[in-house]
């Protein structure tokens, strides 16, 4: 990437990310921009909210300091059809001397929520209605988290599907649920891990996974108990979980590791708490991980700045960009679509991936098939025409 013209879906945007997500876009409420009461009422734009456009959100930063790295809630814009990322921010959102760290998305496009080093804050969609079109910004909101002011850096921050639930996980390993909007506590467990490093709902949102480094744990949200306790293997340190449904509908987690042979993903049957699987997927160690939403694929982003799309089914790799970022992989998350993959790191850059189209083994399998019909026809051929099948016997043996 150095000796050659960088990708346009490639942008560096001068802060060191550690969280990327999707903007819900088409679920952003927009005020309309007032006017004056003389003025004539104007069509509507024309670019409403639709699926083509789409919105990426990142935070990071250089942390406190004067090393004069902005820290920053930053907006680009991703082109699908010239697969391209704007070439400057949308917005950035500077937030003073605070690193923003980790970051939870409403899917109801109400905001944001970002984790600091002793707090956590809500921002809110900045936009407007005019005859440019909708205009997207962010700006912190004036709401305060009491519940999580003055808290132990917060490693992990997941909503589930509905957007209903918040779960965040410390550094020093407390777990904390809350109901939203109201931040009602619905659980509250100190200690549940050394540190919790990711958090995921299942996708009914019954089920909460929480992970440390040695072990993972899976929460029933209703009941508020834990119901599972997966340890790891011999070798393995634990880096990521994600819910996911299989082609069949059965749900099963996914626990990223890794071990002294590089990166693996583990399987686990969410009925028994049974391994069901154990593969290793790339040399380099795993620093970031993401299920699509329609469940087909992984992605591991590794250590040395590689990405690897790799098939649900049949855990093999689809799909490999080498060097997708010259620093290691912080973040990466599937588009809402499944279509797209987001990735960030620290050399302050910042990849939107298209999945390709195919399916695996499709060329073997049409070989066959063609051949199979070949056959079929010499069959039915010879069955129309015994005498001809008499002759070609002949000349064989001759």
């Amino acid at each position: 990437m150095a000796n050659n013209p960088e990708p346009q879906n490639f942008k560096k945007y001068g802060v060191p990310f550690y969280s990327v997500a999707w903007v819900p876009y088409n679920s952003i409420r927009f005020d309309p921009k007032p006017k004056p009461e003389d003025e004539p009422d104007q069509p509507k734009p024309d670019d409403e909210p639709t699926a083509d456009r789409k919105y990426i959100v990142l935070a990071g930063g250089g942390g406190e300091g004067n090393s004069g790295i902005p820290n920053a809630v930053v907006l680009s814009e991703f082109d699908a059809t010239s697969n391209s990322l704007s070439d400057q921010p949308v917005a950035k959102h500077r937030t003073g001397s605070n690193l923003p760290y980790r970051m939870a998305v409403h899917p109801g496009g109400e905001g944001l929520i970002c984790s600091f080093p002793q707090s956590c804050r809500w921002f809110e969609w900045d936009g407007e209605n005019s005859m440019e079109g909708h205009q997207l910004g962010v700006k912190q909101s004036d709401r305060v988290l009491t519940s999580l002011e003055d808290v132990e850096q917060q490693l992990a921050m997941a909503f589930n599907n509905e957007g209903s639930i918040l779960a965040s996980g410390s550094e020093d390993g407390n777990l904390k649920v809350f109901k939203w909007p109201s931040m009602e506590i619905v659980l509250d467990q100190a200690k549940v891990h050394s540190s919790v490093k990711d958090l995921h709902f299942s996708p009914d949102g019954k089920l909460l996974a929480s992970l440390g480094s040695v072990g993972c744990r899976v929460w029933d949200v209703i009941s508020s108990k834990p119901v599972a306790s997966l340890a790891k293997g011999n070798d393995e340190i634990f880096c990521a979980c994600r819910f996911s449904q299989t082609n069949d509908k059965n749900l099963v987690l996914y626990t990223a590791a890794v071990t002294g042979k590089g990166g693996s993903i583990v399987t686990w049957n969410t009925t028994t708490w049974n391994r069901i699987a154990s593969k290793s997927i790339v040399r380099d160690p795993i620093s970031a991980f993401d299920v699509s939403a329609d469940g087909k694929f992984l992605a591991c982003g590794t250590t040395q700045g590689d990405i690897f799309v790799v098939n649900s089914s049949s855990m093999r790799i689809r799909q490999v960009i080498k060097k997708a970022h010259l620093g290691f992989v912080t973040t990466l998350r599937f588009s809402h679509d499944s279509r797209a993959l987001a990735s960030a790191s620290l050399d302050s850059s910042a990849r939107v991936t298209l999945i390709e189209e195919k399916k695996d083994g499709a060329g073997g399998f049409s070989l066959w098939l063609i051949i199979l019909i070949i056959l079929i026809a010499i069959a039915a051929y010879f069955l129309k025409n015994p005498q001809r099948f008499k002759e070609f016997t002949t000349m064989i043996k001759l």
